[in-house]
């Protein structure tokens, strides 16, 4: 993928997730408020459909959670108090504000997001909710400010398959974690070749289904970085949301949603 086509998907995401994030609401990664679901669904329904509970959906700002995803990255990602926590694509800060309540007063959640009125958005609920232990950044996830080897856990949520350069992506959260560092990410894997048309399309790709990458690629990119212990495991029963992000078209059909966990190898 030639430099111009990249900049243009980087465009794209960023004007998509700035309208996202002005109207307060999404679905999966769809800037539409409820897809193809009826008009009274609101963002806590769809993070109760993504495995988030109904104490976290209730325990962040209110303007936090928008409804955007495709799983629960808190799951999987066991953050103990005093942790240093990276979010990759931030949004308005819900798993932040989630990864914040785990780690305690003691340790810090960082927040990275490429569209400035998501940073501004998950700035003011922080202030707005006094919540002191985390830190939001503008940035591209290709090129992180953060400094090397002081994060415990990255997590992220259906953001990663947006880049177009998803093992820079990966080579960067390489090098911020400390050894025996962890991954823990929900986002969605290729389960079969999406046709030209619609890889064309910028929708499909700001709808987090065109740059999806399949399981054995996102293995290889992982090993080529440096990471161990990769478990990617796909997720059947996400097909049910999913086919909601773009209603008649069968994306369930192409990609699942799945977890991917890795560890940066000890010293």
């Amino acid at each position: 993928m030639d430099k111009r086509r990249n900049d243009e998907i980087r465009s794209a995401v960023r004007e998509n997730y700035g309208k996202v994030a002005a109207s307060g609401t999404g679905c999966g990664c769809s800037q539409s408020s409820c897809c193809g679901t009826p008009n009274e669904v609101t963002a806590a329904d769809v993070s109760l459909g993504l495995g988030y509970s109904g104490e976290d959906v209730t325990a962040v700002p209110e303007g936090a959670n928008m409804g955007i995803g495709c799983g629960n990255p808190q799951a999987i990602a066991s953050l103990q108090p005093g942790e240093i926590v990276l979010d990759l694509g931030s949004g308005g800060g819900f798993d932040c504000f989630l990864a914040a309540r785990a780690v305690g007063d003691k340790g810090l959640v960082i927040g990275v997001d490429m569209t400035p009125e998501m940073i501004t958005k998950s700035r003011r609920n922080a202030e707005k909710a006094d919540i002191g232990n985390v830190n939001f950044r503008l940035g591209e996830l290709e090129y992180l400010p953060v400094a090397d080897g002081i994060v415990d856990v990255i997590i992220s949520n259906c953001v990663i398959n947006l880049s177009p350069e998803k093992e820079k992506v990966f080579s960067e959260a390489f090098r911020v974690l400390k050894p025996g560092g962890r991954l823990a990410i929900s986002d969605v894997v290729a389960t079969a070749e999406l046709p030209e048309d619609l890889k064309r399309d910028m929708a499909f790709h700001t709808g987090c289904i065109a740059g999806a990458s399949s399981i054995q690629a996102l293995e290889s990119m992982l090993q080529r970085t440096g990471f161990g212990n990769i478990q990617i495991k796909p997720k059947a029963e996400s097909r049910t949301f999913i086919r909601n992000w773009m209603p008649g078209i069968k994306i369930e059909d192409y990609v699942v949603s799945a977890t991917i966990e890795a560890v940066k190898p000890e010293i």
